[in-house]
């Protein structure tokens, strides 16, 4: 997805790029936020192809002219995007004299080069206030553009010398009918992805094209009888998952669909449907809606507090992994936290 009208939903921010490319000065640093997979890295790079484009018609670029086949291709030189390297947890500070070293220089087509940090929050110190003294003294003609989820995992410094651009997840409808339509996924399995993918139609596709269905079978099994496990038995599960996630981080780049992250969204998403069958919610709000008839069994042994203790405790699995707290560690207090809440008597 290069191209503004290639990217599903997220008007309000393709609406907002449109109006500032049509000003005479660009702003030089966006912080585009929000869950992965909404379209913050394909916009990232519509924008540089807009921006370079040739015969751009009201902000979308033409596809067409040198600047849109190189963009498309994967051989602009003006479109510079920054991870971490595969072996490493964070961006470093190498990383970032680089980008400044090439910053130094014109862009190579003369207009505006775009420089894409992904995953922002992950910048060492030393990197993230390098990059600061970056967005201090912008070189002319370079648009800076950092990812993250969450604002508040950057240096409140960073964030404030940037114009900030908003990601919403995507109706359930919309990525479903995304899947049936431009990936011909069938419509039951399509729902299925859709109401799982917490709105995130990247996280959708990446889950269609693996055995994440598999996974989600048995992850949703491994917490149904979490419960009736000994302590012994929990701590073992804990562990063996998290070795499990270890091993892959060596051999994987980018997201992960049967990993740690990828568990714990699912078994919020468990907790979160028996807070809706527990309060009386309608049916349409459950995320696995397949599962209803083991989510109406199981509501009625949990307290309210319970579901609500548990989802949070797994919001801050996910917090703790995502700045690299010890895996193992993270998964043994989660379990046997859940544990613990599940064996909380029913009202």
């Amino acid at each position: 997805m290069l191209s503004f009208s290639q990217i599903i939903g997220q008007e309000k921010a393709k609406r907002f790029l449109k109006q500032v490319m049509a000003r005479e000065k660009m702003p030089h640093a966006y912080l585009f936020t929000g869950i992965a997979g909404v379209g913050k890295t394909s916009m990232a790079k519509a924008l540089a192809m807009a921006l370079n484009c040739d015969s751009p018609v009201e902000g979308v670029s033409c596809g067409n002219c040198p600047s849109c086949r190189k963009m498309i291709s994967g051989n602009f030189p003006d479109f510079i995007s920054v991870t971490r390297r595969p072996d490493k947890k964070n961006i470093l500070i190498e990383q970032i004299k680089d980008l400044n070293r090439e910053l130094r220089f014109a862009p190579v087509s003369g207009r505006y080069r775009v420089c894409l940090i992904q995953q922002a929050e992950i910048m060492t110190v030393e990197a993230a206030n390098s990059f600061l003294k970056t967005l201090e003294e912008p070189p002319p003609g370079n648009i800076l553009i950092l990812n993250a989820v969450d604002p508040r995992d950057l240096l409140p410094t960073i964030v404030s010398r940037c114009q900030r651009v908003s990601f919403s997840p995507l109706p359930f409808k919309d990525i479903a009918d995304w899947l049936i339509k431009e990936r011909d996924v069938d419509k039951e399995t399509a729902e299925v992805l859709a109401k799982v993918s917490d709105g995130s139609p990247g996280r959708a596709l990446k889950m269609s094209v693996g055995n994440f269905l598999e996974k989600r079978q048995e992850w949703l099994l491994s917490i149904v009888n979490l419960p009736g496990l000994s302590k012994e038995k929990a701590v073992h599960m804990a562990f063996e998952y998290a070795e499990k996630d270890t091993k892959k981080d060596t051999e994987r780049s980018g997201s992960n669909q049967t990993g740690v992250p990828a568990m714990l969204a699912v078994w919020e998403s468990w907790y979160r449907d028996l807070l809706v069958v527990r309060a009386g919610g309608p049916a349409r709000l459950l995320i696995n809606a397949d599962f209803s008839h083991k989510l109406k069994k199981i509501a009625e042994r949990f307290i309210i507090k319970a579901l609500t203790d548990s989802v949070l405790a797994i919001d801050q699995a996910q917090q703790d992994l995502r700045r690299y707290r010890n895996k193992k560690l993270v998964m043994e207090n989660t379990v046997l936290k859940l544990k613990h809440l599940a064996g909380a008597p029913g009202e």
